[in-house]
């Protein structure tokens, strides 16, 4: 199991949006599309992101 729910991404401003299965959402700036596509690709989207995403990119809290 992944400690993320869902994520999508906007390829214009490449910002990924993060929703956790704590519910809590972050938006992350930035966000290379390989590195997006990557995390659609991984067979553990919380592992990559711990390796690739976390601490990489500035983030902001959008809601709980």
């Amino acid at each position: 199991s992944s400690v993320i729910s869902h994520f999508v991404y906007d390829t214009k401003s490449h910002t990924l949006v993060i929703t956790f299965v704590t519910g809590m959402v972050y938006a992350y700036q930035k966000v290379p599309l390989a590195v997006f596509k990557m995390l659609k690709a991984a067979g553990s989207k919380g592992r990559y992101f711990n390796h690739h995403i976390k601490d990489k990119f500035v983030f902001s809290k959008l809601e709980d």
